[in-house]
């Protein structure tokens, strides 16, 4: 067929990655004439085709993204419009295998032309067919089940600053959530951070129900901006027809955005903050709400990494992402923080699909480490600190290394039985102010926590 498609050989600018062709006002009205989204092929004088995109429509001219960049093109090349848009092989066979922006298999796996291909970039699905979000997905992180709950069909990134281990964090969730399949995708990654994601899958055992879309530093930009759309297009068909619980893991969103700051600034788009495009938000936007729980279906839920350049949590990434997600993970100094992290959709499951003493124990010790954090503050400051104060010291001391270190792997019944440990080692039941039945049910009544002295008193020897 593609013999047959009319070629247009009229190269009116190249600039970076953009080429600009004329076309007659007659081909909008051809079956195979240009659409926006569209595919069209470059063939260049040295016989390589180039796949391009287009991404700009004018009265006679069209803008077209090319994949693979445009070296070797010149004005005499010609360009074929194939009558359709960019779409991703979606089957069986595609688990445990490693595509790259393009859609192309670069694991040396066998050839997957032959299998079905679904569209990209398609509309979200219709609220109507979603159903409210009432399902945790335990990850074995005590920072995320016991005080941010991960619930099906959220979407949530986690913020962090360049030279945190939110690779290793996103990786490690990755392998431990309650999901049927992965879907990765990675842009702008330096091989290092592709081998390490590609070695914990395959080490965990999960490879096998992992699709993996990578764009490496080394790849054409543009194609970072198609990474998304594949991973959510293909995440989308296996919870829809299959029925699967789909987690999907994205990393960097902030290398999405400059991408296409880039294609924008080519394109001479009127710059909006920063240099970003004026429609930001909607392409973030795009991307997001594809997570749904569907009716009668499986369910799409996603996590993110966005770098926050300078640790500017007003930077417009992060920014717009902030209007869109529904709450954030702060990974800071190789920590998880507990006062800038939050799921608003943990409401629906804490108590509910969790134990009855989930929110006593989520409320009670975010209190005393708030209380933790003053105290250290007038022990720097030289200020004369009272036995409760020492037993807030302690308090936040064992809650740095028995909870916020995310290497910490426990269950959140086990995390919960913790923290009740924790408080017992350091308070009396009395000081904790919580539901006398939740106490009388589960703190632990142990010889050293009976005898351990009231604020403000001081022990009686024998």
């Amino acid at each position: 067929m593609s013999e047959t498609l009319v070629r247009y050989s009229n190269i009116l600018e190249i600039v970076g990655d953009i080429v600009r062709v004329q076309v007659p006002e007659s081909a909008y009205q051809q079956e195979t004439g240009p659409r926006f989204n569209d595919l069209a092929v470059i063939e260049t004088r040295f016989g390589v085709p180039s796949l391009a995109q287009v991404i700009k429509l004018e009265q006679d001219a069209i803008s077209l993204q090319v994949f693979h960049g445009t070296k070797g093109v010149s004005t005499d090349s010609s360009v074929r419009f194939l009558g359709h848009s960019m779409g991703t092989t979606y089957s069986g066979n595609i688990l445990g295998r490693v595509f790259r922006g393009t859609g192309e298999p670069i694991d040396g796996g066998p050839d997957l032309s032959g299998d079905p291909s679904v569209p990209i970039g398609g509309p979200s699905v219709n609220p109507v067919r979603r159903v409210l979000a009432s399902k945790m997905i335990r990850t074995n992180i005590p920072m995320i089940d016991v005080f941010n709950c991960l619930v099906e069909s959220q979407k949530i990134p986690i913020f962090s600053v360049s030279g945190e281990p939110f690779n290793a964090l996103l990786a490690r969730i990755g392998i431990q959530a309650d999901a049927d399949l992965v879907v990765f995708g990675g842009m702008g990654l330096i091989f290092d951070d592709y081998y390490s994601f590609r070695k914990t899958f395959e080490d965990a055992g999960i490879f096998s129900r992992t699709v993996m879309f990578v764009n490496l530093a080394s790849d054409p930009i543009v194609e970072r901006i198609l990474v998304p759309d594949m991973a959510l297009a293909v995440a989308e068909k296996f919870a829809v027809e299959e029925g699967k619980r789909v987690l999907v893991l994205m990393t960097d969103m902030t290398a999405f955005a400059d991408a296409l700051k880039e294609v924008s600034i080519a394109m001479d788009q009127v710059p909006a903050n920063r240099g970003y495009p004026g429609d930001l938000y909607s392409q973030l936007a795009r991307r997001y709400e594809k997570a749904a729980d569907y009716a009668r279906a499986g369910s799409v839920t996603i996590l993110t990494v966005t770098t926050m350049p300078g640790d500017d949590v007003t930077h417009p990434v992060p920014d717009n992402t902030g209007y869109i997600t529904e709450g954030q993970f702060y990974l800071h100094d190789g920590l998880i923080d507990p006062f800038g992290s939050l799921s608003r959709l943990k409401q629906n499951v804490i108590g509910k699909v969790t134990r009855e003493d989930h929110g006593q124990i989520m409320n009670t010790m975010i209190r005393f480490f708030s209380g933790a954090r003053d105290a250290e503050q007038k022990q720097a400051m030289a200020f004369e600190l009272s036995d409760y104060d020492q037993k807030l010291l302690k308090f936040g001391k064992l809650f740095r290394e028995r909870f916020m270190n995310i290497n910490v792997d426990l269950s959140l019944e086990e995390a919960l039985d913790l923290g009740w440990k924790i408080l017992a080692e350091c308070f009396e039941a009395r000081e904790l102010l919580m539901k006398q039945a939740l106490v009388d049910k589960y703190y632990p009544r142990t010889e050293a926590a009976q005898s351990s002295p009231a604020p403000g008193q001081k022990q009686v020897e024998g």
